[in-house]
């Protein structure tokens, strides 16, 4: 049975944490943890070409939707445990999470330090918990509910998983 990894929200000794950390996938990518809520990031250990494959997506464990799990199917959610857990959102993102190859793609040039970040509606219908988006991006969505909240033109923009494709057809067709 897989090792349960538990994302810790709050951070209060970011060096006390770093000096515990023990890295899932050492020399592709780290967890650079930062004092207080939901602060730390998931960054390149090295530099990817746009397509490679970073890792695959091993050692999951089904459950309850909830802010950590990630949606697999119309109906399944996954714990990924591991530092795969901490990919943060981005209107504009560096990584596609590929449930359907269960693959880490990379959907640009990325460089050592350079933060892993997917377009979290490419995998979820509707979020356990919505949040304001403040990527920057230029066509940053505001509000980050899922993709059921989203048009299939600003869907189309991004890597889209199958069930949520599937889904994004069943309600145009309902439409």
């Amino acid at each position: 049975m897989p090792t349960v990894y538990v994302k810790e929200d709050t951070i209060h000794d970011a060096e006390a944490v770093k000096k515990a950390y023990k890295p899932t996938h050492p020399g592709l990518f780290e967890v650079v943890h930062a004092e207080g809520s939901f602060n730390s990031e998931l960054v390149a250990s090295k530099s990817f070409k746009k397509g490679d494959a970073i890792c695959t997506i091993e050692g999951t464990t089904p459950g309850p939707k909830k802010y950590t799990s990630v949606q697999v199917s119309k109906d399944l959610h996954i714990e990924l445990n591991s530092d795969l857990v901490f990919l943060n959102h981005s209107c504009n993102p560096s990584v596609s999470l590929d449930t359907d190859k269960m693959q880490l793609i990379a959907v640009v040039d990325l460089h050592k330090g350079d933060p892993l970040t997917f377009f979290y509606p490419s995998s979820e219908w509707e979020m356990d918990q919505a949040f304001e988006c403040r990527c920057g991006a230029d066509q940053c969505q505001g509000s980050v509910q899922g993709a059921k909240f989203l048009s299939s033109e600003v869907m189309s923009r991004y890597f889209v998983t199958s069930h949520i494709q599937q889904l994004l057809n069943e309600r145009d067709q309902k439409a």
